[in-house]
Parts: structure tokens; C-alpha cells; sequence
């Protein structure tokens, strides 16, 4: 029985995982409270979690930072392991954090840790996906969860330091799953910098995807990863391309109703009484 100071919570936000969420509760094994925050799943995934644990609570939706916030909160143990279903701490990892918290005390607030991402049957290990250093231990009393939708990311006050075990990451199942994903996320995005009334040069929906392909396939070696390394390019470089799409188009669509508008409410002021009156004011009489 591990001392007070020592026990951690793993934390789970999740909705409709039924294939990744089973392999990802199993590694959960030597945490001492696991938490799981669902948005009402229409899969198995509650079934297949309560095998785990019985602290499962149903949230609405409200955005991945929203969520993981709620599910920190919820921790009862002074440390958090806060983790996604399609991830997977390996036995390194996980003998190195309870060694870590043993042996550092109040040395270190929080903790990162590296993903090794699986993906189309390939490990990947350039293009910018490794090392993929996140924030995922921390002291409860010490972080803030923050980001932006749809990525959350943890802050924390004081001392970190990176851990050398690694976390496996299964991040697609297929390309179909992911181009959905791109589909979700860009939607976010750019409903989200829409409201921001963000600049929109036409400029970098020309230049910031090939921009981004450059960057993860010849700058960060994504082409060291073959096939699949090209297809993360590719398709890093399609979602930066729809971000400034969907974006244009709701500044289009906002454009166009508008000038629908107009017009219709100055033909109906023209013909309106006090339009009438306001003009035989106004206007002066015709000389003959």
C-alpha cells in the first residue's frame, strides 16, 4: 500500500472507444484510482470500462479541455495520470513513474512523458510525431488545464522534468477514421478563430499547407518513415488547407446573407410611411 503521497489517479476522457478503450484501462492496472469521464457513448465503451472501475461519470460534450478538466478534478489523489483511450502505458513507463514519485518527493510538480505513435502498421518516429513530449503527470494542486479546442494542454506551477519511458499512441485505425477526424477537428478550428474575427489573408490557404508538408516531410524527416510517413504529410498538410477553407467559407456565407438582407429591408423602408413622409420633407419641390 503505497503511502498517501504516492497514489496516483488516472484520469480518462472518452466517447464512443469501444475498440481502443479495454488495451488502455488494462495499463491502468497500478494506478490506485481510475477515473473515466464519458459523453454518453452509443458504443460499449461504459460496459467495457466498468470491468475497471466504478468511478464513471456521463458529461455532456463541451470540448476536450472542458473535459479534461472536469476529470482532474474529480481526482481524489494528490498526482494525476491523465491519459486518451487510443493510448497505452507500457510497463517502463510505468515501473519509471512509481520509481520517480518514490524517489523525487516534492522535487517536481509535473511530469512529461513521450508518445510513440503506431499508425497504418508502421511505428513512426519523424515528421514531428516523435518525440512527442506531453504533459501528463502532474500534482493535482498544481496544474491548470487550458488550450484550445480541440487540443487540451496542462500547465503546471513549479519544477517538471521528462521521463524516459514511453507511452504507445494508436492514433487512427484507418485513413478513413482519420480524414474524419480532420473533418471534426477543422470545424472546430475554424468555427473558433470565425468568432475571434481572425485576419484571413487568402494568402495562407495558398501557402501555409504546402508550408506544412515541407516542414514534417523534409525538415522533420518524415520521408525516413516511407509510406506512412508521406500520408502524415499529406494529410497535416490537407487539415491545415481546410482550417483556412471552412473559414472562408463562413465569411462568405455571413457576406452573402448580408447583401440578401440589405437590399430586402431598403425595399421595404422605401415603400414604409415614414420613409414617404421623411422624403416630401427632405426632397425639395421640382421648379417648373
Amino acid at each position: 500500500m503505497r503511502s498517501d503521497y504516492l497514489r496516483v489517479s488516472a484520469v480518462l476522457v472518452c466517447c464512443d472507444e469501444e475498440d481502443n478503450v479495454e488495451r488502455c484501462l488494462e495499463s491502468l492496472a497500478w494506478a490506485d484510482e481510475i477515473i473515466v469521464v464519458d459523453s454518453f457513448s452509443q458504443d460499449r465503451t461504459v460496459e467495457l470500462c466498468r470491468k475497471y472501475t466504478n468511478r464513471i461519470f456521463q458529461r455532456e460534450w463541451s470540448g476536450m479541455v472542458q473535459q479534461r478538466a472536469y476529470a482532474v478534478s474529480l481526482a481524489r489523489n494528490k498526482w494525476v495520470f491523465a491519459i486518451d483511450a487510443d493510448e497505452v502505458v507500457t510497463e517502463t513507463l510505468r515501473d519509471e513513474i512509481l520509481k520517480r514519485l518514490s524517489e523525487d518527493k516534492n522535487k517536481n510538480s509535473g511530469y512529461y512523458i513521450r508518445r510513440h505513435s503506431h499508425y497504418l502498421g508502421k511505428w513512426i518516429n519523424h515528421g514531428g510525431w516523435y518525440p512527442d513530449f506531453k504533459l501528463r503527470l502532474f500534482r493535482k494542486d498544481k496544474v491548470h488545464v487550458g488550450g484550445e479546442n480541440p487540443h487540451d494542454k496542462c500547465f503546471v506551477h513549479g519544477k517538471t522534468a521528462r521521463l524516459k519511458g514511453e507511452m504507445i499512441h494508436y492514433p487512427y485505425k484507418d485513413i478513413s477514421r482519420q480524414l474524419c477526424t480532420i473533418d471534426h477537428y477543422s470545424d472546430i478550428v475554424s468555427e473558433r478563430l470565425f468568432k475571434k474575427n481572425s485576419a484571413f489573408p487568402l494568402f495562407k490557404m495558398y501557402i501555409k499547407p504546402p508550408v506544412k508538408f515541407l516542414e514534417t516531410y523534409i525538415y522533420k524527416l518524415g520521408f525516413l518513415d516511407g509510406l506512412p510517413g508521406f500520408l502524415i504529410s499529406v494529410l497535416s498538410s490537407y487539415y491545415v488547407f481546410m482550417k483556412y477553407a471552412k473559414l472562408w467559407e463562413k465569411r462568405r456565407t455571413i457576406r452573402h446573407r448580408s447583401a440578401q438582407v440589405i437590399p430586402q429591408i431598403s425595399s421595404k423602408a422605401a415603400t414604409s410611411p415614414e420613409w414617404i413622409h421623411a422624403r416630401r420633407v427632405l426632397s425639395p419641390p421640382l421648379e417648373h
